[in-house]
């Protein structure tokens, strides 16, 4: 699976419709850039999306959701604790399998972050924190990537690694950002969000940033 579908969506908090209703069909091997202003729907987007295709996907929430007091290692690995029994999670707590450790060593190298590897997430800087969770996703390995703002807290040329990263090792993804350059110049579909409705669709081809800009 890495298409799926909603029709007539909607949701709501504290009585206040935030989503909807709205429909959308995420076609397998599509890079969809969600974009709109803070408030438009985007985050709870992803979350429902989330709920739908949970075990095939791998998200990085815009609060991360990283454990503080575990090591950079121990929170990669996560990405993966529910595809291991639980005396191999246990003995991995203790002492890391060298296959695991070589292939979080990998992707922390890709996010120049191998020196961090045995540091607790709770000493790291936001931007360190934010690859500790890309990582995370990474080693997942699912089909679909749901990421809210998952560069957020980087600098242009690690935004850039990230955002290749993303791509090329996902084979669909839904991405919420605020970069419109960024969702133009890694995503083939822009869905603009609004007042928790679409509104614009159309292939990235087809945009500039000023058809986007409009939106917030």
């Amino acid at each position: 699976m890495s298409g799926f579908a909603f029709s007539g969506l909607t949701a709501s908090f504290s009585g206040k419709r935030v989503i909807g209703p709205l429909s959308l069909q995420v076609n397998p091997g599509e890079k969809i850039a969600l974009v709109g202003k803070s408030g438009a729907g985007k985050s709870t987007l992803i979350r429902l999306m989330h709920e739908r295709v949970n075990r095939e996907s791998s998200l990085i929430p815009q609060e991360l959701g990283l454990v503080s007091a575990l090591s950079v290692f121990h929170n990669v690995y996560m990405g993966q604790l529910d595809k291991h029994s639980t005396w191999y999670n246990t003995i991995t707590l203790a002492r890391p399998f060298a296959k695991d450790r070589a292939e979080v060593t990998t992707l922390l190298q890709s996010l120049g972050m191998t020196e961090k590897f045995w540091t607790p997430t709770a000493s790291l800087s936001g931007g360190q924190r934010q690859r500790v969770a890309i990582a995370r996703a990474l080693y997942r390995k699912a089909s679909i990537l749901l990421a809210d703002e998952p560069v957020s807290a980087l600098d242009g040329p690690m935004a850039n690694t990230v955002m290749t990263l993303l791509r090329d090792r996902f084979s669909t993804s839904i991405i919420a950002l605020h970069d419109v350059d960024l969702a133009l110049d890694y995503c083939t579909r822009i869905v603009g969000i609004q007042d928790g409705q679409i509104a614009l669709d159309e292939p990235s081809a087809n945009l500039v940033a000023s058809d986007i800009m409009s939106l917030y």
